[in-house]
């Protein structure tokens, strides 16, 4: 505990919105359940070692004995009892967090499409024809759908206080849904090792006002700077701590292009993979 008082935040114990309020008490619960043998054993262990030594002349010395039916019951139905509550937990658990899972059907997303580059984030709105780097914005109380996706190595996707955490592969579309309960800001980052910038891959998420996402659109809108093919060529090279960028337009399915590796065999390669998903 005297280490971890240098810690700041304990973003995974202090949710933001239900997807990570449902996952901190998932590891509560898991962890409560688990105490319920580590204590005793702890306990049991200390009090052995003073009520057997070697001055203690009241102790019951029995060599002999070897079965208690008392110990045997608590050793195994006390073990099997907290593995079938965890795995009903789990079990249940693993399906309500899945994260391809819209958190509310009846609400339309923003959506939000995510590319990993070394050592950067690129988020475009495809509705909004904007896009940022290593800065992602949301109204709060809305669902953010995110289609995420990698230009080279694997990395992984993580807003603690959000909750969720997803791999990114080139060549692969992955998905995740959360939501922010409360206007803030979030610290994100790649929780996979990917090379010397790794360090530095982090990024903001944002959770606005409704008003206050609206003027941030348009903040971004009058930014002036493209997001086309000669851009992005330029971005996706590898590059360390690159500064929150703003585009105030995107080329149409660049996410697409990216997604089926249009920009690394040629146009050919992307129509034959794009034919392959229509199939």
């Amino acid at each position: 505990m005297l280490l971890l008082s240098g810690c700041n935040g304990f973003s995974l114990i202090n949710p933001a919105g239900p997807v990570g309020l449902t996952e901190r008490n998932l590891i509560f619960l898991a962890t409560i359940l688990m105490l319920i043998v580590v204590v005793p054993v702890i306990v049991l262990t200390i009090y052995f070692a003073w009520r057997y030594r070697s001055t203690n002349t009241q102790a019951v010395y029995t060599p002999d004995w070897g079965f208690s039916r008392r110990i045997e019951l608590g050793m195994w139905l006390i073990p099997c009892c907290i593995v079938a509550v965890l795995a009903t937990v789990t079990w249940i658990s693993a399906h309500d967090l899945d994260p391809y899972k819209p958190i509310d059907p009846a609400m339309k997303p923003v959506r939000i499409e995510t590319v990993s580059m070394d050592w950067k984030w690129l988020f475009i709105y495809p509705d909004l024809h904007i896009a940022t780097v290593n800065q992602v914005v949301f109204p709060k109380g809305v669902p953010v759908a995110f289609d995420l996706t990698s230009n080279g190595v694997m990395n992984s996707f993580f807003i603690p206080q959000l909750g969720g955490q997803i791999y990114t592969m080139a060549g692969m579309k992955t998905k995740l849904h959360l939501i922010a309960s409360r206007v803030g800001s979030y610290n994100g980052l790649s929780a996979n090792f990917s090379g010397g910038g790794f360090s530095g891959m982090h990024f903001k998420a944002l959770a606005m006002t409704p008003q206050d996402f609206r003027n941030w659109v348009q903040k971004v809108r009058k930014s002036g700077s493209k997001l086309d093919v000669d851009r992005y060529m330029a971005l996706s090279k590898p590059s360390k701590d690159v500064p929150v960028t703003y585009f105030s337009s995107v080329k149409p399915d660049l996410f697409h292009d990216i997604l089926h590796q249009c920009f690394v065999g040629g146009s050919d390669d992307c129509l034959s993979a794009d034919a392959s998903a229509r199939r």
